[in-house]
């Protein structure tokens, strides 16, 4: 029996470890594959068309909004970004997952979609805000004023927690990753997502004994 692929949305505040768990997913099972974002910012040095992103115009991307074909999309410093549809749906269909790394406000797109039924929503959390903070002056990047804004919008993101499915807390990275492949493990076998099981069932009661 077959089964249909789902939609899993990681969202958390910069520095929670989002990604880490991601790319760690990944390697756990590479038959997941990862949402490429489409935009009309123009390419940086070293990135690659339908890589990091896919790389489109205004008018190409206004199109694609109009048509449905975008899951989710928003504005960002007067660029647009955005989940084209197609790739995901078809995905989907040949029961293949796809890992999702957006905020609240795309994720809210995407499960208020046409295929917000498939959808497993999961927000990682830091242990506290002190913590989430070290990390990100660990990473030595930023000003100050880029991580005091940071600290703010996390703020606001974290605000939104109750609006997803499961809510973990990243205090340990293993033990994290092992909570996360057990949701994904279970959300597989749930009997709405197996496709063929119903006839299954019927096809066994009517076997003789």
């Amino acid at each position: 029996m077959d089964r249909t692929g789902l939609l899993i949305i990681l969202s958390s505040p910069s520095g929670a470890g989002k990604s880490t768990l991601a790319r760690r997913l990944m390697d756990w099972d590479d038959s997941l594959r990862f949402s490429v974002s489409a935009t009309t910012r123009p390419p940086r040095a070293g990135e690659m068309d339908g890589q990091h992103y896919h790389f489109t115009t205004v008018d190409h991307f206004r199109d694609l909004v109009d048509q449905g074909r975008m899951l989710e999309h928003a504005e960002v410093f007067g660029n647009f970004y955005g989940t084209p549809r197609d790739p995901v749906e078809s995905a989907m269909k040949a029961g293949r997952d796809t890992l999702f790394d957006v905020d609240w406000q795309g994720g809210q797109q995407i499960r208020a979609s046409a295929l917000g039924a498939h959808v497993v929503s999961i927000f990682i959390l830091p242990p506290s805000l002190t913590e989430l903070e070290r990390r990100l002056r660990s990473r030595a990047q930023d000003s100050d004023q880029v991580i005091a804004g940071r600290m703010a919008q996390s703020r606001d993101e974290i605000s939104h927690w109750a609006e997803y499915d499961y809510v973990l807390v990243n205090d340990d990275l293993d033990a994290t990753e092992s909570r996360l492949r057990a949701i994904l493990t279970a959300e597989r076998l749930r009997r709405d997502r197996t496709v063929g099981l119903g006839p299954f069932v019927k096809k066994l009661m009517e076997d003789r004994v």
